[in-house]
Protein backbone atom coordinates (compact mmCIF):
# COMPACT_ATOMS: atom_id res chain seq x y z
CA UNK A 1 0.00 0.00 0.00
CA UNK A 2 2.85 2.39 0.64
CA UNK A 3 4.04 1.87 -2.92
CA UNK A 4 0.64 2.97 -4.22
CA UNK A 5 0.84 6.23 -2.24
CA UNK A 6 4.32 6.94 -3.60
CA UNK A 7 3.13 6.36 -7.14
CA UNK A 8 0.21 8.73 -6.62
CA UNK A 9 2.56 11.41 -5.25
CA UNK A 10 4.82 10.98 -8.28
CA UNK A 11 1.87 11.37 -10.68
CA UNK A 12 0.79 14.67 -9.11
CA UNK A 13 3.68 16.45 -10.83
CA UNK A 14 5.05 17.83 -7.59
CA UNK A 15 8.02 15.59 -6.72
CA UNK A 16 8.56 17.06 -3.27
CA UNK A 17 4.90 17.17 -2.30
CA UNK A 18 4.85 21.00 -2.01
CA UNK A 19 2.13 23.18 -3.41
CA UNK A 20 2.55 26.73 -4.68
CA UNK A 21 0.13 29.57 -5.09
CA UNK A 22 0.10 31.56 -8.28
CA UNK A 23 -0.76 35.18 -7.70
CA UNK A 24 -1.77 37.65 -10.34
CA UNK A 25 -1.05 41.32 -9.86
CA UNK A 26 -3.87 43.59 -10.85
CA UNK A 27 -2.82 46.45 -13.10
CA UNK A 28 -3.41 49.83 -11.52
CA UNK A 29 -6.06 51.77 -13.34
CA UNK A 30 -5.22 55.36 -14.10
CA UNK A 31 -7.70 58.16 -13.76
CA UNK A 32 -8.72 59.59 -17.12
CA UNK A 33 -7.11 62.91 -18.00
CA UNK A 34 -9.12 66.03 -17.24
CA UNK A 35 -9.79 68.93 -19.57
CA UNK A 36 -10.24 72.61 -18.80
CA UNK A 37 -13.10 74.37 -20.55
CA UNK A 38 -12.11 77.94 -21.41
CA UNK A 39 -14.28 80.89 -22.32
CA UNK A 40 -12.63 83.52 -24.54
CA UNK A 41 -13.35 87.23 -24.61
CA UNK A 42 -14.54 89.10 -27.69
CA UNK A 43 -15.62 92.67 -28.30
CA UNK A 44 -19.18 91.86 -29.35
CA UNK A 45 -20.84 89.34 -27.05
CA UNK A 46 -22.85 91.13 -24.34
CA UNK A 47 -21.75 90.52 -20.76
CA UNK A 48 -25.28 89.48 -19.81
CA UNK A 49 -25.18 86.74 -22.43
CA UNK A 50 -21.91 85.38 -21.02
CA UNK A 51 -23.41 85.35 -17.51
CA UNK A 52 -26.45 83.48 -18.86
CA UNK A 53 -24.20 80.88 -20.57
CA UNK A 54 -22.26 80.30 -17.34
CA UNK A 55 -25.45 79.85 -15.35
CA UNK A 56 -27.13 77.61 -17.90
CA UNK A 57 -24.31 75.31 -19.02
CA UNK A 58 -22.02 75.32 -15.99
CA UNK A 59 -24.56 75.54 -13.17
CA UNK A 60 -23.06 78.67 -11.64
CA UNK A 61 -24.93 81.02 -9.38
CA UNK A 62 -25.56 84.48 -10.77
CA UNK A 63 -22.89 86.02 -8.50
CA UNK A 64 -20.25 83.42 -9.44
CA UNK A 65 -21.11 83.68 -13.15
CA UNK A 66 -20.77 87.46 -12.94
CA UNK A 67 -17.31 87.13 -11.33
CA UNK A 68 -16.12 84.70 -14.02
CA UNK A 69 -17.53 86.93 -16.77
CA UNK A 70 -15.45 89.82 -15.38
CA UNK A 71 -12.32 87.64 -15.44
CA UNK A 72 -13.02 86.76 -19.08
CA UNK A 73 -13.61 90.44 -19.85
CA UNK A 74 -10.46 91.70 -18.11
CA UNK A 75 -7.99 88.88 -18.79
CA UNK A 76 -9.32 87.66 -22.12
CA UNK A 77 -9.86 84.07 -20.99
CA UNK A 78 -11.07 82.12 -17.95
CA UNK A 79 -11.38 78.49 -16.95
CA UNK A 80 -15.08 77.81 -16.44
CA UNK A 81 -14.81 74.14 -15.47
CA UNK A 82 -12.68 71.00 -15.46
CA UNK A 83 -14.22 67.79 -16.80
CA UNK A 84 -13.53 64.43 -18.42
CA UNK A 85 -12.92 64.62 -22.17
CA UNK A 86 -16.48 63.68 -23.16
CA UNK A 87 -18.13 66.13 -20.76
CA UNK A 88 -15.77 68.97 -21.74
CA UNK A 89 -16.34 68.29 -25.43
CA UNK A 90 -20.11 68.35 -24.93
CA UNK A 91 -20.03 71.60 -22.94
CA UNK A 92 -17.89 73.31 -25.61
CA UNK A 93 -20.28 72.18 -28.35
CA UNK A 94 -23.34 73.31 -26.37
CA UNK A 95 -21.90 76.77 -25.69
CA UNK A 96 -20.74 77.27 -29.27
CA UNK A 97 -24.10 76.16 -30.68
CA UNK A 98 -26.03 78.36 -28.25
CA UNK A 99 -23.87 81.39 -29.08
CA UNK A 100 -24.26 80.82 -32.83
CA UNK A 101 -28.04 80.47 -32.51
CA UNK A 102 -28.12 83.83 -30.74
CA UNK A 103 -25.74 85.37 -33.30
CA UNK A 104 -22.88 85.99 -30.89
CA UNK A 105 -19.20 85.27 -31.69
CA UNK A 106 -18.51 83.86 -28.22
CA UNK A 107 -15.74 81.26 -28.31
CA UNK A 108 -15.37 78.30 -26.00
CA UNK A 109 -12.53 75.80 -26.15
CA UNK A 110 -10.91 73.03 -24.12
CA UNK A 111 -7.39 71.96 -23.30
CA UNK A 112 -5.81 69.12 -21.38
CA UNK A 113 -5.15 69.97 -17.76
Amino acid sequence: MTNDLRMMADKSGDPEGETGVITKTKPKTQRPPLYKVLLLNDDYTPMEFVVHVLERFFGMSHAHAFEIMLVVHKKGVAVVGVFSFEVAETKVAQVMDFARRHQHPLQCTMEKE
